[in-house]
């Protein structure tokens, strides 16, 4: 929210922490300031959810008024049309060929500058139909990407990316094409936040977000956050040979980056696991051999890259 921007929040809470572990502090204070300030955040977000639902249902009304204008017209117009065939009708059966001529001449001038009004209408109309679909797309595609979306990074988050194993997982059982996870650590991040701030460890975390995209370019790479500093990378269609040359050229891209922030030139490095997925293993198998490999990687120095030991099934044909 503009009047709740993330770091000034984040500073807030780390301050409620701050006041909590300090032995000086009264505890029930600082709680209840706490509560006061989570109150009128949570108040505040009602709020601004709630604009956001009556701003889409405006534009769903003023759509559905200009229909409900346009049929109203149409049937007042449509009344005035029969009433015109009826006198039409009348004067036929009189047998007075100047009257019919009169009525005639009146009934064709009368449809045609209907028929000119709703063609006029109708195009004005669907010039307006169209402004407000396309609104209301724009506000729908916008709420979906928010939803699917880290806030800070616009990397894919936690739960897209569970989404999306899922379909790697059902798409591997139907066509057995190879997929691969890259699970990714920035090392020592915590000190970024220690040394210059949350701001200059969002501004990490944003570069690096912006950088695994441009080494993961393509429409079958899927870059998400999945936690803090973690972030994981799914290879559709990858076999793991070739996950580890993309993975390797990564490592050394990043390595060799350079990042300025408010004058102060920063660098870091990751930690990686791949692993790809196996016959007759599970989703949560196969980041949980992703996660081990990664584990090592941090384990065994860090700035480096570990691939998951190959499992055999009972399901695989080679085993």
């Amino acid at each position: 929210m503009d009047n709740h921007p993330i770091r000034t929040v984040r500073q807030t809470v780390d301050d409620f922490l701050r006041q909590m572990v300090k032995p000086t502090e009264d505890k029930e204070k600082v709680l209840f300031r706490f509560r006061q300030f989570f109150s009128k955040y949570r108040m505040e977000e009602y709020t601004f959810i709630q604009k956001t639902f009556e701003d889409f249902r405006e534009i769903i009304w003023d759509f559905i008024d200009q229909i409900s204008d346009e049929i109203d017209t149409e049937k007042v117009e449509d009344r005035q049309l029969g009433q015109s065939i009826q006198a039409l009708k009348e004067t036929i059966e009189a047998n007075s060929i100047e009257d019919l001529k009169e009525q005639s001449r009146l009934f064709i001038d009368q449809y045609t500058e209907m028929q000119s009004r709703r063609e006029a209408r109708r195009e004005n109309r669907l010039t307006s139909v169209k402004k407000s679909l396309e609104s209301v797309k724009t506000q729908l595609t916008d709420a979906n990407e928010n939803m699917r979306k880290d806030h800070m990074t616009k990397a894919f988050n936690r739960k897209s990316f569970d989404e999306h194993m899922v379909k790697q997982y059902e798409l591997f059982k139907t066509e057995k094409a190879p997929s691969c996870l890259l699970a990714l650590d920035i090392d020592h991040f915590k000190k970024f936040n220690d040394t210059y701030g949350h701001a200059t460890g969002d501004f990490i975390l944003i570069e690096c977000v912006k950088l695994l995209k441009s080494l993961f370019p393509e429409d079958n790479h899927f870059v998400a956050r999945t936690g803090g500093e973690e972030f994981s990378v799914v290879l559709s269609g990858t076999t793991v040979s070739e996950a580890q040359k993309l993975a390797t050229v990564a490592l050394q891209r990043i390595r060799d980056e350079r990042f300025v922030e408010d004058g102060v030139e920063l660098r870091f490095t990751m930690s990686m696991g791949l692993a790809q997925l196996m016959n007759g293993e599970s989703v949560d198998a196969w980041m949980k051999r992703a996660d081990e490999a990664l584990y090592k990687s941090k384990q065994e120095g860090r700035n480096r890259l570990t691939i998951a030991p190959h499992i055999v099934s009972a399901d695989d044909p080679a085993a």
